[in-house]
């Protein structure tokens, strides 16, 4: 190994020692944070629970070709498991084939918080993501708190985050604010900690217990579905190659604050979603980038 080589392999071997002994299990100090009940959960037990989560995105069948296929989720040894696997199902919708993947969709909206969760993303093409949007007849808004390639040289310590805009009541085009940031580690070796803090003037992207990114908060104070997903990215990561399927993108637990301190009386910790507030299409969203 070169001494230039071997230099950079201890750099990063520390960096990791320092980020993984910072982890962070609880919301940043100076807030007065209240558990979000509905968007929490350790993932016990044998099966999802249905009163917080869909098995699948009621909104949207998955990037094409991928279909989200309810088989490809699992909970079990204390987790959330989201699989990916190259298989062609039976009457899959114009457009789905060679490829299923997975989806979890919460039944509450949340508007504000502080989001957190411990996993490991899956090793292939295959996305692992974890993110919030909703859709209405006036607004549709959305924040990518990461959306991973597990595989490749130049993805698997690439860290990709968002904020999109698709339309508002003053907002007609769709535009975002997307940005990357390089980990001292490659995701798919281990467990890590990512969350999202959002509040009505500031955006933060946390890892390992450090923020890796700031926005200021202009546009997304609309109340939006969490999400985690896998989805193939046919023009952005490239197809998964079959011989690295199945692969799990695995979630040890989500945990959600609300902050009491800065919450007005127009900003409730969630709102359950009935039948009519339910997003009306079924389009794909647009990615990270």
């Amino acid at each position: 190994m070169k001494t230039s080589d071997l230099f950079l392999t201890f750099g990063r071997l520390f960096v990791f020692a320092c980020c993984t002994a910072t982890l962070r299990a609880d919301p940043p100090p100076g807030g007065k944070w209240q558990p979000i009940s509905e968007l929490t959960d350790e993932f016990k037990g044998d099966k999802l629970d249905s009163t917080k989560w869909h098995d699948h995105n009621p909104g949207w069948k998955g990037r094409e070709p991928g279909f989200f296929s309810t088989n490809n989720v699992s909970v079990s040894d204390g987790k959330l498991h989201l699989t990916a696997r190259a298989e062609d199902l039976k009457d899959l919708p114009q457009g789905y084939h060679t490829f299923t993947t997975a989806a979890v969709k919460s039944i509450a909206l949340v508007k504000y918080g502080y989001f957190e969760i411990k996993c490991r993303p899956m090793k292939s093409k295959a996305s692992s993501a974890f993110w919030f949007y909703s859709i209405t007849k006036e607004e549709w808004t959305e924040i990518d708190v990461f959306e991973i390639c597990g595989v490749g040289e130049k993805w698997e310590n690439t860290y990709n985050m968002n904020a999109h805009v698709l339309y508002t009541p003053t907002e007609k085009d769709h535009w975002s604010k997307g940005d990357t940031w390089k980990a001292p580690f490659n995701f798919v070796d281990d467990y890590h900690v990512y969350a999202l803090e959002w509040d009505k003037d500031v955006i933060k992207w946390w890892v390992d217990g450090k923020v890796v990114r700031e926005l200021k908060n202009t546009h997304w104070h609309q109340p939006l579905n969490m999400n985690f997903d896998s989805e193939t990215m046919p023009e952005w990561f490239g197809l998964p190659d079959k011989e690295s399927l199945p692969s799990t993108f695995s979630i040890e637990y989500v945990r959600s604050w609300r902050n009491s301190a800065n919450a007005g009386p127009d900003d409730p910790a969630n709102v359950t979603q009935s039948p009519s507030a339910a997003p009306p299409p079924s389009t794909p969203r647009p990615g990270a980038r």
